[in-house]
């Protein structure tokens, strides 16, 4: 099996790629919809359904997706024999990173069913803060992984 997945690795890591940026191009784009939701649309508008629909469909169709995706090829990079060096620092970061960006992923999706009810409560100004977020995580993964601190 390690040998099988040693072959597959540019494959793997080719895929992964993709994925992650896939997902982050979510990260970054839900949460400016949610800016423009909170401070331009009335609820009940056409504004309102059409932020709506985009939200979903951007969560269901590519997130989701490209989530599922990033996390089993980053799995199988993980398993890959000579990858990691668990004696290192960096395996440990960049898991907080993909860990916390996955909550973040989740919130985003607790969010996009409050626009979804009518209930949101934050505000533009908050989405725009919070929109901050996936940046900082993307740095802490990318600098860990290829610093290898």
């Amino acid at each position: 099996m390690s040998y099988f997945l040693v072959d597959i690795y540019p494959y793997v890591l080719s895929l992964h790629i993709m994925a992650v940026i896939s997902w982050m191009a979510g990260l970054f784009y839900l949460p400016r919809l949610f800016v423009y939701h909170a401070e331009r649309a009335e609820k009940g508008d056409q504004l309102d359904e059409t932020l709506k629909v985009m939200e979903y469909k951007l969560q269901r169709y590519i997130m989701a997706p490209a989530s599922i995706v990033a996390w089993a090829a980053g799995l199988t990079l993980v398993f890959t024999p000579g990858i990691v060096d668990w004696s290192a620092i960096w395996p440990y970061t960049k898991s907080f990173g993909v860990i916390s960006m996955t909550v973040f992923d989740h919130w985003l999706m607790i969010m996009r069913k409050k626009f979804r009810r009518d209930e949101n409560t934050l505000t533009g100004r908050q989405y725009r803060m919070m929109n901050e977020v996936p940046t900082l995580l993307m740095v802490l993964i990318v600098v860990s992984v290829v610093v290898k601190f």
